[in-house]
């Protein structure tokens, strides 16, 4: 009972992100241009990512349960804000109060299974992880583009509040978890300087080439100004009593090749995520709710393959093999995807697809799982956490520098094909919704097309090259043994060098 209520949680975080991709173009459509949409997600994954080391060091200091229910309400506050913007700026800025809450729900969810079940045994329950996953990432595209197309966008958001109710209910009624109360004050300056440091990265990535030349002043000192927190925010984490970020967890070759690898994750799956409905909405002429409907043989393929990992890591405790593989697969996928353009079936997209969702479906949960294993106990909460803030940085960095990769590669096909009337309709704030797009000239709706399939053939491409990196460093990983495994009573009680089970022989006391 008390997994089924953490599921119901997982989905509220992992359903809006589909939802609300799914209508992405419809919204940017009708509240402000193309240049907006890397906007509305890069606002909330930078609130994610900053949030998220802040809720795991406050479940650890004081218990899970309250942090993680305080969580949940700041998320449905942003939902319901959200859905009421007038104009793009309220709804970035709402975006982003939904983002905090956000990096509570998915560390929370993390940090208390990896309390409950030790990660010998998670691979049982990997399973209702990737099935909750896939009725996000199916129903979601799905409901999201059937809310879309017969509601409004706006209920997008307001979908989230009665199942954002049930989460409350259950989560209170059955998780029962000991209270903890530190004397020890948590690290705000180390979590301001993050902040800092991380937002000034990601605007760098955002603005530069687009509104800002990269030899400008603004990039510059963004860059100081980043560079300087982030070392900063080293030499406090060195000195404080409760770092928000500890830096001996990255002591530890697996957790800090495991944290790469999922930054890596999150940087090519966020892109994919957000431009592959744009390019079946506008080049492959699908509607909201078919869009998500054409991203079923992805996210199939990540729960099937998700399961099979699970199950095979719980009964042979092996893992890298599914790291290695995992990184292939999304390098192929991405490599794959980068050869569509305006004559591809949707078949072939489809094929592509399932590759690149394969891939994932290795990585997904087994990056977790083997961030979990390389720290202690004690250490539950912030391990859970950074390697989300990694995987949310990851995704954030993503969708910055594939948007601004997408917009110039529109713009300047645009210009080269039908002059200056094709750089006014993709810059200024032009409004380039799908229903918009179908009223324009054939020539025109032509020239569009072909646009944006160039530039999803410069996001995929670039996304191949960068799991390149991952892919290399799931060689490097050791298979260290899982906690909770088979026990060996004999070695243990006889051998002098067997190591101890210190969380059983206090059970035993």
């Amino acid at each position: 009972m008390v997994l089924f209520a953490l599921m119901i949680a997982m989905l509220l975080a992992m359903l809006d992100n589909m939802i609300v991709g799914t209508a992405m173009p419809t919204i940017v459509g009708e509240l402000g241009g193309l240049e907006h949409l890397s906007w509305v997600v890069t606002a909330y994954t930078l609130a994610t990512a900053a949030s998220t080391p802040i809720w795991g060091k406050l479940g650890d200091m004081y218990g899970r349960k309250g942090v993680f229910l305080t969580s949940i309400v700041l998320f449905l506050i942003g939902s319901a804000l959200s859905g009421m913007a007038q104009d793009m700026g309220q709804l970035i800025g709402f975006r982003a109060v939904q983002g905090l809450g956000a990096g509570g729900l998915m560390v929370g969810v993390m940090a208390i299974i990896g309390d409950l079940i030790p990660p010998r045994e998670r691979g049982k329950y990997q399973g209702m992880m990737a099935g909750v996953m896939a009725v996000a990432m199916i129903g979601g595209p799905l409901v999201g583009g059937t809310i879309t197309d017969h509601l409004g966008w706006r209920w997008s958001f307001y979908i989230n509040l009665p199942l954002g109710a049930i989460a409350l209910i259950m989560v209170t009624a059955v998780l029962h978890l000991p209270k903890k109360r530190s004397q020890t004050r948590i690290d705000y300056v180390g979590a301001a300087l993050l902040t800092i440091g991380i937002t000034s990265l990601v605007l760098i990535t955002t603005w530069g080439g687009t509104e800002y030349d990269w030899l400008s002043g603004q990039i510059i000192g963004l860059g100081i100004l980043g560079v300087v927190a982030l070392v900063a925010f080293v030499l406090v984490e060195r000195k404080v009593s409760e770092p928000v970020l500890p830096l001996h967890i990255f002591r530890n070759g697996n957790f800090s090749l495991v944290t790469l690898i999922g930054f890596l994750v999150g940087f090519v799956m966020f892109g994919s995520m957000t431009f592959l409905p744009l390019f079946q909405q506008t080049v492959q002429g699908a509607s909201a709710t078919n869009s998500g409907l054409l991203l079923l043989p992805m996210l199939l393929a990540m729960m099937v393959v998700s399961l099979f990992a699970g199950r095979v890591t719980t009964q042979t405790g092996k893992y890298k093999i599914f790291v290695v593989v995992g990184g292939a697969c999304i390098t192929v996928g991405l490599a794959l995807l980068s050869l569509m353009d305006t004559d591809t079936t949707r078949f072939t997209s489809g094929v592509y697809m399932a590759v690149l969702g394969a891939g994932m479906g290795f990585l997904m949960q087994t990056t977790m799982l083997i961030a979990q294993n390389s720290v202690e106990m004690k250490d539950m909460g912030v391990g859970s956490s950074s390697a989300t803030l990694f995987r949310t940085i990851g995704g954030s960095f993503g969708v910055a520098i594939f948007g601004a990769i997408f917009t110039n590669q529109v713009q300047s096909t645009m210009v080269e094909r039908i002059g200056k009337a094709g750089e006014k309709m993709t810059s200024g704030g032009a409004q380039m919704d799908p229903k918009g797009l179908a009223k324009l000239p054939p020539m025109i709706r032509d020239a569009y097309d072909h646009a944006v399939a160039t530039g999803t053939h410069h996001v995929f491409l670039w996304g191949a090259a960068v799991s390149i990196i991952g892919f290399a460093a799931a060689w490097f990983l050791k298979e260290v043994p899982l906690r909770g495994g088979p026990a060996k009573p004999a070695e243990s009680l006889e051998g002098g060098d067997a190591p101890v089970d210190r969380v059983a022989v206090a059970e035993t006391v």
